[in-house]
Protein backbone atom coordinates (compact mmCIF):
# COMPACT_ATOMS: atom_id res chain seq x y z
CA UNK A 1 0.00 0.00 0.00
CA UNK A 2 1.51 3.54 -0.80
CA UNK A 3 2.01 5.91 1.91
CA UNK A 4 1.58 9.11 0.20
CA UNK A 5 1.16 12.69 2.27
CA UNK A 6 1.43 16.53 1.92
CA UNK A 7 3.55 18.65 3.98
CA UNK A 8 0.86 20.36 4.76
CA UNK A 9 -1.06 17.39 5.87
CA UNK A 10 -1.23 16.67 9.98
CA UNK A 11 -0.53 13.10 9.18
CA UNK A 12 2.50 13.74 7.12
CA UNK A 13 3.32 16.04 10.16
CA UNK A 14 3.10 12.90 12.40
CA UNK A 15 5.12 11.22 9.78
CA UNK A 16 7.92 13.39 9.76
CA UNK A 17 7.87 13.83 13.34
CA UNK A 18 7.75 10.38 14.16
CA UNK A 19 9.96 8.50 11.87
CA UNK A 20 12.78 6.72 14.00
CA UNK A 21 16.15 5.64 12.60
CA UNK A 22 17.94 2.10 13.50
CA UNK A 23 20.52 0.11 12.72
CA UNK A 24 19.08 -3.07 11.15
CA UNK A 25 19.81 -6.25 13.11
CA UNK A 26 21.21 -9.43 11.66
CA UNK A 27 18.01 -11.31 11.35
CA UNK A 28 17.34 -8.03 9.01
CA UNK A 29 20.09 -8.19 6.87
CA UNK A 30 18.61 -10.52 4.13
CA UNK A 31 15.61 -9.02 3.88
CA UNK A 32 17.19 -4.99 3.91
CA UNK A 33 19.96 -6.44 1.09
CA UNK A 34 17.13 -7.92 -0.74
CA UNK A 35 15.35 -4.65 -0.92
CA UNK A 36 18.58 -2.40 -1.75
CA UNK A 37 19.10 -4.83 -4.58
CA UNK A 38 15.60 -4.60 -5.85
CA UNK A 39 14.96 -0.77 -5.84
CA UNK A 40 17.63 1.21 -5.44
CA UNK A 41 18.86 2.19 -9.00
CA UNK A 42 23.10 0.78 -8.25
CA UNK A 43 22.15 -2.54 -7.00
CA UNK A 44 23.29 -3.87 -4.21
CA UNK A 45 26.53 -6.17 -4.10
CA UNK A 46 27.57 -5.64 -0.78
CA UNK A 47 29.36 -2.99 1.28
CA UNK A 48 33.27 -1.89 1.50
CA UNK A 49 35.04 -2.72 4.79
CA UNK A 50 33.47 -1.80 7.75
CA UNK A 51 29.53 -1.11 7.61
CA UNK A 52 26.61 -0.43 9.07
CA UNK A 53 22.98 -1.08 7.64
CA UNK A 54 20.16 1.68 8.48
CA UNK A 55 16.57 1.21 8.66
CA UNK A 56 13.97 4.31 9.01
CA UNK A 57 10.40 3.09 10.76
CA UNK A 58 7.59 4.33 11.53
CA UNK A 59 5.04 2.59 13.61
CA UNK A 60 7.10 -1.07 12.36
CA UNK A 61 7.00 -0.32 8.79
CA UNK A 62 10.19 0.11 6.98
CA UNK A 63 10.47 3.22 4.88
CA UNK A 64 13.87 3.57 3.84
CA UNK A 65 17.15 2.02 3.97
CA UNK A 66 20.62 3.64 4.60
CA UNK A 67 23.65 1.91 4.38
CA UNK A 68 27.03 3.28 5.31
CA UNK A 69 30.97 1.71 4.08
CA UNK A 70 34.69 3.09 5.01
CA UNK A 71 35.48 6.33 3.27
CA UNK A 72 36.99 6.20 -0.52
CA UNK A 73 40.86 5.88 -0.41
CA UNK A 74 40.93 8.93 -3.00
CA UNK A 75 39.10 12.22 -3.22
CA UNK A 76 40.59 15.30 -4.22
CA UNK A 77 38.51 17.74 -3.21
CA UNK A 78 37.45 16.23 0.00
CA UNK A 79 41.33 15.99 0.76
CA UNK A 80 41.94 19.58 -0.30
CA UNK A 81 39.40 20.48 2.07
CA UNK A 82 40.54 18.23 5.10
CA UNK A 83 44.07 19.52 4.32
CA UNK A 84 45.72 16.44 5.19
CA UNK A 85 48.74 14.58 4.21
CA UNK A 86 48.88 11.37 2.80
CA UNK A 87 50.42 9.91 5.65
CA UNK A 88 47.91 11.21 7.87
CA UNK A 89 44.92 10.63 5.54
CA UNK A 90 46.28 6.52 5.90
CA UNK A 91 46.08 6.87 9.78
CA UNK A 92 42.71 8.55 10.26
CA UNK A 93 40.63 7.66 7.32
CA UNK A 94 38.61 5.01 9.60
CA UNK A 95 37.30 7.95 11.43
CA UNK A 96 35.66 9.25 8.10
CA UNK A 97 32.22 7.03 6.55
CA UNK A 98 30.67 6.96 3.38
CA UNK A 99 26.63 6.93 2.93
CA UNK A 100 27.08 4.50 0.07
CA UNK A 101 23.54 3.83 -0.18
CA UNK A 102 20.00 5.54 0.55
CA UNK A 103 16.67 4.15 -0.34
CA UNK A 104 13.00 5.91 -0.03
CA UNK A 105 11.13 2.96 -0.78
CA UNK A 106 8.81 3.14 -3.59
CA UNK A 107 5.69 3.11 -2.20
CA UNK A 108 6.60 6.13 0.47
CA UNK A 109 5.90 9.65 -0.92
CA UNK A 110 6.39 12.10 1.34
CA UNK A 111 8.21 15.71 1.46
CA UNK A 112 10.77 16.56 3.98
CA UNK A 113 11.20 12.60 5.09
CA UNK A 114 14.67 11.60 3.05
CA UNK A 115 16.48 15.39 5.10
CA UNK A 116 14.75 14.47 8.67
CA UNK A 117 16.03 10.72 8.17
CA UNK A 118 19.57 11.76 7.07
CA UNK A 119 19.42 14.03 10.19
CA UNK A 120 17.98 11.29 12.60
CA UNK A 121 20.83 8.66 11.18
CA UNK A 122 23.91 11.08 11.69
CA UNK A 123 22.69 12.09 15.81
CA UNK A 124 23.67 8.61 16.24
CA UNK A 125 26.26 7.24 13.47
CA UNK A 126 28.91 7.87 15.32
CA UNK A 127 28.16 6.02 18.69
CA UNK A 128 26.38 2.97 16.52
CA UNK A 129 29.70 3.26 14.85
CA UNK A 130 31.55 2.82 17.62
CA UNK A 131 29.49 -0.11 19.24
CA UNK A 132 30.05 -1.83 15.94
CA UNK A 133 33.91 -0.98 15.22
CA UNK A 134 35.55 0.50 18.14
CA UNK A 135 35.99 4.03 17.17
CA UNK A 136 33.80 6.62 16.14
CA UNK A 137 33.16 8.72 12.87
CA UNK A 138 33.87 12.58 12.76
CA UNK A 139 33.12 12.97 8.85
CA UNK A 140 30.29 11.48 7.03
CA UNK A 141 31.02 11.64 2.84
CA UNK A 142 28.85 10.73 0.04
CA UNK A 143 28.48 10.66 -4.04
CA UNK A 144 25.79 12.04 -5.53
CA UNK A 145 25.10 11.32 -9.58
CA UNK A 146 24.26 15.09 -10.93
CA UNK A 147 22.82 13.70 -14.22
CA UNK A 148 20.20 11.89 -11.54
CA UNK A 149 20.07 14.01 -8.26
CA UNK A 150 20.70 16.96 -7.34
CA UNK A 151 21.79 16.37 -3.72
CA UNK A 152 18.35 18.46 -2.07
CA UNK A 153 17.69 16.94 0.97
CA UNK A 154 21.78 16.50 2.03
CA UNK A 155 21.89 20.14 1.41
CA UNK A 156 18.45 20.45 3.55
CA UNK A 157 20.08 18.24 6.26
CA UNK A 158 23.02 20.29 6.40
CA UNK A 159 25.60 18.69 4.39
CA UNK A 160 28.45 20.80 2.30
CA UNK A 161 28.92 20.50 -1.19
CA UNK A 162 32.91 20.49 -1.79
CA UNK A 163 32.91 19.76 -5.69
CA UNK A 164 33.23 17.09 -8.26
CA UNK A 165 34.98 13.93 -8.64
CA UNK A 166 37.52 13.22 -11.52
CA UNK A 167 35.22 9.88 -12.99
CA UNK A 168 37.17 7.16 -11.97
CA UNK A 169 36.42 4.23 -9.82
CA UNK A 170 38.47 1.73 -8.37
CA UNK A 171 38.82 -1.94 -9.46
CA UNK A 172 41.21 -4.36 -7.21
CA UNK A 173 44.25 -2.43 -7.24
CA UNK A 174 43.60 -0.04 -9.97
CA UNK A 175 41.57 3.25 -11.22
CA UNK A 176 39.62 2.83 -14.17
CA UNK A 177 38.73 5.90 -16.30
CA UNK A 178 34.31 5.61 -16.16
CA UNK A 179 33.59 8.95 -17.28
CA UNK A 180 30.48 9.68 -14.53
CA UNK A 181 31.60 12.61 -12.52
CA UNK A 182 29.92 12.49 -8.92
CA UNK A 183 28.87 15.67 -6.81
CA UNK A 184 30.75 15.22 -3.23
CA UNK A 185 29.04 16.23 0.11
CA UNK A 186 30.31 16.00 3.66
CA UNK A 187 28.96 17.04 6.93
CA UNK A 188 31.25 16.54 9.92
CA UNK A 189 30.05 15.19 12.83
CA UNK A 190 32.21 16.53 15.37
CA UNK A 191 33.41 20.24 16.09
CA UNK A 192 36.34 21.69 14.09
CA UNK A 193 36.60 17.89 12.38
CA UNK A 194 38.85 18.96 9.55
CA UNK A 195 41.14 20.55 11.74
CA UNK A 196 41.37 17.83 14.11
CA UNK A 197 41.76 15.22 11.02
CA UNK A 198 44.64 17.52 9.58
CA UNK A 199 45.89 18.06 13.08
CA UNK A 200 49.32 16.14 13.20
CA UNK A 201 49.82 16.78 17.05
CA UNK A 202 46.32 15.76 17.93
CA UNK A 203 45.75 12.24 19.03
CA UNK A 204 42.78 10.69 17.01
CA UNK A 205 40.55 8.31 19.26
CA UNK A 206 41.48 5.32 17.08
CA UNK A 207 42.26 2.43 19.37
CA UNK A 208 42.66 -1.29 17.43
CA UNK A 209 40.57 -3.90 18.48
CA UNK A 210 43.08 -6.45 19.97
CA UNK A 211 42.41 -9.98 20.71
CA UNK A 212 43.71 -12.03 23.75
CA UNK A 213 46.01 -14.93 24.10
CA UNK A 214 46.14 -17.86 25.99
CA UNK A 215 49.83 -18.72 26.74
CA UNK A 216 50.52 -22.24 29.08
CA UNK A 217 53.13 -21.83 31.12
CA UNK A 218 55.17 -24.22 28.90
CA UNK A 219 54.99 -21.73 25.72
CA UNK A 220 55.60 -18.66 27.64
CA UNK A 221 58.95 -20.58 28.87
CA UNK A 222 59.93 -21.70 25.27
CA UNK A 223 59.14 -18.08 24.01
CA UNK A 224 61.76 -16.60 27.06
CA UNK A 225 64.50 -18.82 26.46
CA UNK A 226 64.09 -17.99 22.78
CA UNK A 227 64.86 -14.39 23.83
CA UNK A 228 67.43 -15.21 25.50
CA UNK A 229 69.73 -14.93 23.14
CA UNK A 230 68.67 -10.79 22.82
CA UNK A 231 71.33 -9.01 23.93
CA UNK A 232 70.77 -6.23 26.67
CA UNK A 233 70.64 -2.82 24.89
CA UNK A 234 70.09 -0.62 27.94
CA UNK A 235 72.41 1.05 30.00
CA UNK A 236 72.24 -0.70 33.51
CA UNK A 237 71.42 2.08 35.84
CA UNK A 238 67.50 2.74 35.55
CA UNK A 239 66.08 -0.10 34.37
CA UNK A 240 63.14 -1.26 35.76
CA UNK A 241 61.65 -3.57 33.46
CA UNK A 242 63.29 -6.83 32.40
CA UNK A 243 63.92 -7.07 28.38
CA UNK A 244 62.51 -10.33 28.52
CA UNK A 245 59.49 -9.44 29.46
CA UNK A 246 59.01 -6.10 26.98
CA UNK A 247 60.03 -8.36 24.41
CA UNK A 248 57.32 -11.05 25.72
CA UNK A 249 54.48 -8.62 25.60
CA UNK A 250 55.40 -7.03 22.47
CA UNK A 251 55.13 -10.62 20.68
CA UNK A 252 52.16 -11.52 21.88
CA UNK A 253 50.41 -8.34 21.22
CA UNK A 254 51.74 -8.17 17.70
CA UNK A 255 49.95 -11.38 17.48
CA UNK A 256 46.72 -10.53 18.74
CA UNK A 257 46.88 -7.25 16.11
CA UNK A 258 48.62 -4.62 17.84
CA UNK A 259 50.21 -2.07 15.14
CA UNK A 260 51.35 0.73 17.77
CA UNK A 261 53.53 1.33 20.65
CA UNK A 262 50.23 2.41 22.55
CA UNK A 263 48.74 -0.72 21.22
CA UNK A 264 51.08 -3.14 22.83
CA UNK A 265 51.20 -0.80 25.92
CA UNK A 266 47.60 -1.01 26.58
CA UNK A 267 47.12 -5.00 25.46
CA UNK A 268 50.05 -5.25 28.30
CA UNK A 269 47.58 -3.75 30.89
CA UNK A 270 44.33 -5.58 29.98
CA UNK A 271 46.42 -9.15 30.56
CA UNK A 272 45.53 -11.40 33.88
CA UNK A 273 47.83 -11.17 36.88
CA UNK A 274 48.62 -14.60 36.06
CA UNK A 275 49.89 -13.85 32.32
CA UNK A 276 51.69 -10.59 33.40
CA UNK A 277 53.48 -13.30 35.81
CA UNK A 278 54.19 -15.81 33.04
CA UNK A 279 55.87 -13.34 30.51
CA UNK A 280 58.13 -12.11 33.49
CA UNK A 281 56.82 -9.14 34.62
CA UNK A 282 58.05 -7.40 37.63
CA UNK A 283 55.93 -6.75 40.89
CA UNK A 284 54.89 -2.84 41.45
CA UNK A 285 56.49 -1.54 44.75
CA UNK A 286 55.28 -2.16 47.74
CA UNK A 287 52.59 -4.51 46.51
CA UNK A 288 52.13 -8.27 45.13
CA UNK A 289 50.69 -7.24 42.06
CA UNK A 290 52.60 -7.94 38.67
CA UNK A 291 53.17 -4.52 36.40
CA UNK A 292 52.93 -4.33 32.58
CA UNK A 293 55.77 -1.92 30.70
CA UNK A 294 54.30 1.73 29.67
CA UNK A 295 54.04 2.88 26.25
CA UNK A 296 57.03 5.16 27.14
CA UNK A 297 59.70 2.04 28.18
CA UNK A 298 57.90 -0.27 25.36
CA UNK A 299 58.86 2.28 22.69
CA UNK A 300 62.38 3.19 23.90
CA UNK A 301 63.47 -0.23 24.16
CA UNK A 302 62.06 -1.40 21.15
CA UNK A 303 63.68 1.18 19.17
CA UNK A 304 67.25 0.53 20.47
CA UNK A 305 67.20 -3.10 20.26
CA UNK A 306 68.34 -5.34 17.32
CA UNK A 307 65.59 -6.54 15.07
CA UNK A 308 67.69 -8.83 13.57
CA UNK A 309 68.52 -10.43 16.54
CA UNK A 310 64.63 -10.77 17.59
CA UNK A 311 63.60 -11.90 14.37
CA UNK A 312 66.04 -15.15 14.56
CA UNK A 313 64.72 -15.60 18.07
CA UNK A 314 60.65 -15.56 17.15
CA UNK A 315 61.56 -17.67 13.99
CA UNK A 316 63.31 -20.65 16.42
CA UNK A 317 60.33 -19.81 18.87
CA UNK A 318 57.53 -20.28 16.00
CA UNK A 319 59.46 -23.65 15.36
CA UNK A 320 59.17 -25.00 18.58
CA UNK A 321 55.83 -24.53 18.42
CA UNK A 322 54.56 -25.32 15.30
CA UNK A 323 57.73 -27.31 13.28
CA UNK A 324 58.24 -26.55 9.68
CA UNK A 325 56.02 -27.50 7.27
CA UNK A 326 57.08 -29.65 3.78
CA UNK A 327 56.53 -26.58 1.72
CA UNK A 328 58.23 -23.30 2.70
CA UNK A 329 57.90 -20.36 0.28
CA UNK A 330 60.26 -17.27 -0.37
CA UNK A 331 59.27 -14.01 -1.25
CA UNK A 332 60.36 -10.40 -1.02
CA UNK A 333 58.04 -7.12 -0.44
CA UNK A 334 59.21 -3.65 -0.30
CA UNK A 335 57.78 -2.08 3.10
CA UNK A 336 54.94 1.04 2.48
CA UNK A 337 56.51 4.55 3.75
CA UNK A 338 59.46 3.21 5.54
CA UNK A 339 62.60 4.10 4.38
CA UNK A 340 66.24 3.53 5.48
CA UNK A 341 68.53 6.74 6.79
CA UNK A 342 69.85 7.12 3.19
CA UNK A 343 66.58 7.43 1.58
CA UNK A 344 66.14 4.25 0.08
CA UNK A 345 62.56 2.10 0.57
CA UNK A 346 63.47 -0.99 3.05
CA UNK A 347 63.01 -4.45 1.09
CA UNK A 348 62.20 -7.63 3.46
CA UNK A 349 62.93 -11.06 2.22
CA UNK A 350 61.13 -14.03 4.31
CA UNK A 351 60.82 -17.25 4.35
CA UNK A 352 57.38 -18.41 5.75
CA UNK A 353 55.21 -21.56 6.00
CA UNK A 354 52.97 -22.14 3.25
CA UNK A 355 49.44 -23.82 5.66
CA UNK A 356 50.57 -21.47 8.59
CA UNK A 357 51.14 -18.21 6.62
CA UNK A 358 54.40 -18.13 9.37
CA UNK A 359 57.41 -16.18 8.75
CA UNK A 360 59.85 -18.40 10.10
CA UNK A 361 63.10 -16.18 8.57
CA UNK A 362 63.36 -12.66 7.15
CA UNK A 363 66.34 -10.87 6.37
CA UNK A 364 66.84 -7.36 5.48
CA UNK A 365 68.13 -6.62 1.82
CA UNK A 366 70.56 -3.76 1.23
CA UNK A 367 70.06 -1.26 -1.41
CA UNK A 368 73.34 -2.07 -2.94
CA UNK A 369 72.55 -5.75 -4.08
CA UNK A 370 69.31 -7.94 -4.08
CA UNK A 371 67.11 -10.67 -3.20
CA UNK A 372 69.19 -13.27 -5.33
CA UNK A 373 72.61 -12.45 -3.24
CA UNK A 374 70.40 -13.17 0.17
CA UNK A 375 68.69 -15.74 0.04
CA UNK A 376 71.08 -18.19 1.44
CA UNK A 377 72.03 -15.73 4.05
CA UNK A 378 68.16 -16.27 4.76
CA UNK A 379 68.08 -20.00 4.96
CA UNK A 380 70.88 -20.01 7.04
CA UNK A 381 69.23 -20.53 10.21
CA UNK A 382 66.00 -22.74 8.79
CA UNK A 383 66.05 -26.32 9.14
CA UNK A 384 65.23 -27.47 5.27
CA UNK A 385 66.05 -30.77 4.75
CA UNK A 386 63.22 -32.88 3.48
CA UNK A 387 61.44 -29.88 2.83
CA UNK A 388 60.26 -27.79 -0.56
CA UNK A 389 60.98 -24.51 -1.23
CA UNK A 390 59.43 -22.35 -3.60
CA UNK A 391 60.69 -19.45 -5.33
CA UNK A 392 60.01 -16.48 -7.57
CA UNK A 393 61.52 -17.31 -10.68
CA UNK A 394 64.55 -14.85 -10.24
CA UNK A 395 66.23 -17.70 -7.50
CA UNK A 396 66.43 -20.41 -10.32
CA UNK A 397 70.35 -19.67 -10.18
CA UNK A 398 73.21 -22.31 -10.12
CA UNK A 399 74.62 -20.54 -6.61
CA UNK A 400 71.33 -21.13 -5.26
CA UNK A 401 70.54 -24.74 -6.18
CA UNK A 402 74.16 -25.90 -5.60
CA UNK A 403 73.35 -24.53 -2.00
CA UNK A 404 70.35 -25.95 -1.27
CA UNK A 405 71.43 -29.31 -3.22
CA UNK A 406 74.35 -30.07 -2.26
CA UNK A 407 75.58 -27.71 0.71
CA UNK A 408 73.95 -28.22 4.14
CA UNK A 409 70.58 -27.86 3.08
CA UNK A 410 71.29 -31.32 1.05
CA UNK A 411 68.67 -33.50 -0.47
CA UNK A 412 66.10 -30.09 -1.06
CA UNK A 413 64.64 -29.80 -4.58
CA UNK A 414 64.38 -26.22 -5.55
CA UNK A 415 61.16 -25.15 -7.27
CA UNK A 416 61.33 -22.14 -9.80
CA UNK A 417 57.36 -19.94 -9.18
CA UNK A 418 56.28 -17.19 -11.02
Amino acid sequence: MDLCASAANPEGRALVRGVQVRPATVAEWALWDRLMHKHHYLGFQGMIGESLRFIAVYQHRWLALLGWSSAALKCTVRDQWIGWTPALKMQRLPLLANNCRFLILPDVRVPHLASRILALNLRRLSDDWHHAHGHPVWLAETFVDPELYRGTCYRAAGWTFLGHTKGFAKHHDIYVHHGRIKSVFVRPLQKDASRKLADPGFQPPLRPRLTTMKLSENDAYCLQKSLLTIPECRMARGIRHHRLAILSITICALACGARSFDAIAQWGKACSQNMLKRLGCRKKKGTTLYQAPSEPAIRRFLRSVNGQAVDVAIAGWMESIIGTGSVIAVDGKSLKGARTNDGHRVHLLAAFLHQEATVVAQTEVPSTTNEIKRVQHLLETVPMEGTIATMDAMHTQRETASYLVEGKKSGLPLHGQR
